[in-house]
């Protein structure tokens, strides 16, 4: 007899000999020890994994002549020594009919073995199909072998094989046991190889049994041709062929897994002529692009796996050592930086099928990811800070504006406009909440009288007014100060922030002071309305973090007023006046764990800020101990 290669002397001839594949072999010697035999199988899954070798191993266990329980067969395994098995074996098995469905799809072959099913086997127990590449059977050959596959005679069996089984109708896969193969795992592979060259006296280094096993992708199949191949192109010593990993590498046309990663260290490190060269070497060596996009792709594969679950994941089906390289690779990326990186290598690759000049846009792809390194992330192109809290340092970054040195002074407050009579509550210029700088409301020596309320009694007086209110100390622009990550609208849970890395003064103000310092910083910042609605929310001071409750307030509406802008004039206010810089507006029903009692810290320049300092109420607070819980302005009645 004529040499055999391996892929077909070493093909399992027991359920116990198929690797990878324990969830089907366990299924199906139950079903054999129960005598449970459906009368249709459908074996799908990836290419050499043992469909087409299992179906003729349940061949074999059904026609087998020896009974299970005896001592030649202890258990649903067939005997492999009885003449039913060793025809089966043989593939002169009168009973058991293998069909190429690929040739014989039509529904005129379909027809006469619907003709032949009919008739009881010549010998053996049951007549058995198996058909091959089922998929490529067209759809009127299956409609006429639905009926007989639905209540087929007792004696007939169907199996059929396929990488496809989308492409079988579901009136066919209904009426099917459907057992899904799964690819071969790498260490499944490495011991079948190394059990392989053991048999057949070949000194194989693991390293190169890595390689082969890795090159099977999935596929014992693949992998034992791949090794067929590399025994016969391999060196004799001694009388036994070697195998080393580079003859495998030569023979197989691949790179060495060491090249990618200087590759992918010079990207890291922004080296565009070491890259460059490393290319040039390559492309001179006689490996095409197209190759080595793909290796790239496979590489950066791993590289990103074990960035997600570390080398010992089990998404890495190669050698530890190669695991190691992957590993390090990852380190140089962040995730969505190796993401990147694959994305560019794969739209590279796929440019590579129709382009003239490969080399060129193997060129141009490997740049784009020393290119991409410099992209900054949306999140902080719009914020204008890193995630860590400061300006990323660029080549091409403008210099940094400096902070002023000292605050400016505030401007003097204009003298009040003489008029009749004017109430002292009377609107700033602008209109309240206006928040031009200079302004605040300006009030008349006319008095006008005050209604308090009180549980005690209700006065009136007249006091002349206060003195014009001036405007808070500037403050640094918001791009002036690190240790902010975001400037996204403060919606809930958006604003649970990094700490400040600036250190908290040992005298933080309270909450009046902070909700005081806010809304005043807002209102002269231009947004009146959300300076307003915050003044009227229920402020509590949590730790480290400013809770804000905003009641009657919705979500949607709540990030429309709260927005960028005003979120980086509130940061920058409340590091400015010590308070922590960690912040928390969420809508709220009123609820909130504040008390409810005297009127919070009103906002710079309103009716409220007037009233409370007025002399005649701050006097009539002493007097009758009472409480201002709300200011009106009767002249809107």
């Amino acid at each position: 007899m004529g040499y055999q290669v391996l892929a077909r002397k070493y093909r399992p001839q027991r359920f116990a000999d198929v690797a990878g594949q324990d969830h089907v072999t366990r299924t199906l010697l139950n079903a054999l020890a129960q005598n449970r035999i459906a009368h249709g199988y459908i074996f799908s899954g990836h290419r050499g994994i043992g469909k087409t070798t299992i179906a003729r191993i349940v061949a074999q266990a059904l026609n087998c002549r020896t009974a299970i329980g005896t001592e030649a067969r202890p258990t649903p395994e067939p005997c492999g020594v009885c003449e039913s098995c060793i025809e089966v074996r043989q593939g002169n098995a009168v009973d058991v009919i293998e069909i190429d469905a690929a040739t014989n799809r039509g529904i005129d072959e379909i027809r006469e073995l619907r003709e032949a099913a009919r008739y009881a086997p010549s010998r053996d127990r049951y007549k058995i199909y198996i058909l091959d590449e089922a998929h490529q059977i067209t759809e009127a050959a299956f409609n006429a072998l639905l009926k007989t596959l639905e209540e087929p005679p007792a004696h007939v069996i169907f199996m059929m094989a396929t990488t496809e089984p989308e492409n079988i109708p579901q009136t066919i896969r209904s009426r099917c046991q459907h057992f899904s193969f799964h690819a071969v795992k790498f260490d499944d592979i490495f011991a079948q190889l190394k059990m392989i060259a053991a048999q057949e006296d070949v000194e194989a280094e693991d390293a190169a049994l890595a390689l082969l096993s890795e090159a099977g992708d999935g596929s014992m199949r693949d992998a034992l041709s791949i090794m067929d191949q590399a025994i016969a192109s391999a060196p004799i010593e001694a009388g036994r062929a070697v195998l080393s990993s580079t003859q495998i590498r030569e023979l197989m046309g691949a790179v060495p897994n060491a090249i990618f990663e200087r590759l992918l260290e010079a990207v890291a490190a922004g080296q565009s002529a070491e890259l460059m060269e490393q290319l040039n070497i390559l492309v001179n060596a006689g490996h095409s692009p197209s190759s080595l996009a793909r290796q790239m792709v496979r590489y950066l594969r791993n590289a990103l796996m074990a960035k997600l679950g570390g080398a010992a994941t089990e998404l890495l089906q190669i050698s530890g050592d190669e695991r190691a390289r992957a590993a390090r690779t990852a380190l140089l990326f962040t995730e969505e930086e190796l993401t990147r990186n694959l994305q560019i290598v794969l739209r590279t690759f796929d440019d590579l099928n129709y382009r003239q000049e490969q080399r060129f846009h193997l060129e141009l792809g490997l740049l784009k990811l020393i290119h991409a390194q410099r992209l900054l992330p949306l999140e902080e192109l719009l914020s204008g800070v890193t995630a860590g809290g400061g300006f990323r340092a660029s080549a091409q970054a403008s210099p940094a504006r400096p902070a002023p040195s000292a605050p400016r002074p505030a401007p003097p407050a204009p003298a009040p406009a003489a008029a009749p009579t004017l109430s002292p509550f009377g609107p700033p210029s602008g209109g309240w909440g206006s928040g031009a700088p200079g302004t605040g409301p300006k009030l008349e020596a006319s008095p006008r009288p005050v209604s308090i309320s009180s549980p005690v009694a209700t006065m009136e007086r007249t006091e002349a007014a206060p003195t014009p209110f001036a405007t808070a100390t500037p403050f640094p622009a918001a791009a002036e100060i690190t240790g902010f990550a975001s400037a996204a609208p403060l919606t809930e849970g958006a604003l649970a922030k990094a700490p400040d890395p600036v250190a908290q003064p040992a005298n933080q103000p309270g909450i009046d002071a902070i909700r005081h310092a806010v809304s005043t910083a807002l209102a002269q910042g231009g947004h009146a309305s959300a300076a307003q609605l915050l003044g009227s929310g229920t402020w509590t001071l949590d730790g480290s973090t400013v809770r804000i409750e905003v009641a009657g307030m919705g979500k949607k509406m709540l990030a429309l007023t709260i927005n960028a802008a005003a979120e980086k004039i509130m940061r920058t206010e409340l590091q400015r006046i010590g308070a922590p810089s960690r912040l928390l507006v969420l809508p709220g029903d009123g609820s909130g764990t504040a008390t409810a009692g005297p009127m919070a810290t009103p906002l710079a320049g309103s009716i409220q800020e007037a009233a409370l300092a007025h002399p005649l109420v701050q006097r009539a607070q002493e007097i009758l101990k009472a409480e201002v819980r709300s200011v009106v302005d009767l002249r809107r009645k």
